[in-house]
């Protein structure tokens, strides 16, 4: 199923349509602003599980998720003063952002220790759709079989239509991923140069 949804103006009418998919369980891809991310709801355990079935990952390899605001990714993480500032200043934008998790955090995405990965893409579906379903969504790239990231949404429709339960249709994206930022000690540490500019860090 792909639902196509004007990226400037989405169209609520389809926007509750994928919220209700997430609300049921489904797996869903979406748009970003870096890739294409496929996700469901953050307290589905075995919808996360297939996930990890379709990527073929390690459960130790723990996925993130994005949030809909800087008040809703303090439900789900610890937050330090500065760590704050630099993410009201970046964010939405094309980061991963690594902080201490809450105990809000479902442990299957904990496997080795309480850290989590949390998006806020500036990217207007895909903002609207998690503030519609009112609980984070998993983020993760979809590849395709041999691996690379994929940009266009009729091909993942085609090569996942066994696995997804939609698609959204947010229109050709890059293959840049967001470049991943820890937060955690004192002072920030790049874990990956990509898509948000990192040389202030």
């Amino acid at each position: 199923m792909i639902f196509t949804i004007n990226n400037q103006n989405p169209q609520m009418r389809l926007i509750k349509k994928a919220s209700d998919i997430l609300e049921e369980g489904g797996v869903i891809i979406y748009p970003t602003d870096t890739v294409y991310g496929l996700g469901c709801d953050l307290f589905n355990k075995k919808a996360i599980e297939k996930i990890y079935e379709i990527k073929r990952r390690d459960k130790k390899q723990p996925f993130s998720f994005v949030c809909s605001d800087l008040s809703d990714i303090s439900k789900y993480a610890v937050v330090p003063t500065y760590a704050y500032k630099i993410m009201r200043h970046l964010l939405p934008g094309p980061y991963t952002f690594i902080l201490g998790a809450s105990r809000m955090v479902p442990k299957i995405l904990l496997p080795r220790r309480r850290e989590v990965g949390i998006r806020i893409p500036d990217n207007l579906i895909c903002l609207t759709l998690v503030k519609e379903f009112g609980r984070p969504i998993i983020s993760t790239s979809v590849k395709n079989s041999a691996g690379e990231i994929m940009t266009d949404p009729e091909e993942m429709a085609s090569e996942f239509k066994k696995a997804v339960d939609c698609v959204i249709d947010g229109g050709i994206v890059g293959n840049e991923l967001s470049s991943v930022v820890k937060l955690v000690e004192e002072t920030p540490q790049v874990i990956r140069a990509a898509k948000g500019d990192v040389s202030f860090f």
